[in-house]
């Protein structure tokens, strides 16, 4: 990815927003009088980069959770060794009995109504560990005073690319104006290390699930486009399309209003 390769030096400006995101979310934990914060670690740059700044703004009150589902074990090795590169606490859960148990409950209560279930069962089981991972994070959060911090990015906020009530459902997003592109120049001067920096982004919904195969586009052409950027027309009309088609994704739910 071209991105990557343009983080041979991060951006002069970078250590100084980096300080600025740091005193923003000691900010917002002191509005919302909570103790702490706390992220799922995927094994992704994007996690990585957030557990680095939560570390750095609640050095005694931050927490890295690596939530396997059915995972690629690489991926729980890669969010240890982020966790253990900035020196967060870090815990694993690991929730694949939890979500093979719901979805064959789910599965056998179609059975018996004699329904037909959804055309992409892949779809389904990867929202149900994402809203399984968001619900762990939400009680580990309670019991702890934390606020839940999400790692979308502004690519992955504009095209929709996360799941409603999963890891679209936290209290702040730290990356939510960050190009992909600068998620790597962050990256590099919070030293994440180098197997995370060079690796296929993705959301671990599935085994071999990448986040450009499954949009169908490269975070390079949406940061372009995010820009104003000329890219090739059926890139920007997919864009569109992936924008206006989770609108939802991004408002509270429609709220009947009695006259």
């Amino acid at each position: 990815m071209k991105e990557k390769q343009e983080t041979n030096h991060f951006a002069k400006e970078t250590p100084k927003q980096v300080e600025a995101c740091i005193g923003w979310i000691q900010d917002q934990v002191r509005i919302a009088n909570c103790k702490g914060v706390l992220v799922g670690l995927s094994g992704g740059i994007d996690s990585a980069v957030v557990a680095n700044l939560l570390v750095r703004a609640f050095p005694d009150d931050s927490l890295g959770v690596i939530l396997p589902i059915d995972s690629n074990q690489q991926d729980a090795k890669h969010a240890l060794k982020a966790a253990e590169a900035c020196n967060i606490k870090n815990m694993a859960i690991d929730l694949s009995m939890e979500k093979n148990s719901i979805l064959a409950k789910t599965r056998e209560g179609l059975n018996a109504i004699r329904a037909v279930g959804h055309k992409n069962p892949k779809l389904s089981d990867g929202n149900l560990r994402a809203r399984l991972r968001m619900a762990t994070l939400y009680t580990l959060a309670n019991e702890m005073n934390y606020l839940v911090v999400g790692t979308d990015n502004k690519a992955e906020l504009y095209t929709g690319y996360f799941t409603k009530y999963g890891d679209g459902g936290v209290d702040i997003l730290p990356l939510a104006s960050l190009l992909k592109k600068e998620v790597y120049q962050w990256g590099e001067y919070l030293e994440v290390p180098e197997e995370i920096m060079h690796k296929d982004p993705s959301a671990g919904l599935w085994e071999g699930q990448s986040d450009e195969t499954e949009m169908g586009i490269t975070y390079e052409k949406i940061d372009r486009y995010l820009q104003g950027k000329k890219i090739p027309d059926k890139d920007e009309e997919l864009i569109k399309k992936l924008h206006n088609s989770t609108e939802h994704k991004r408002k509270t739910p429609p709220v009947f209003e009695l006259i």
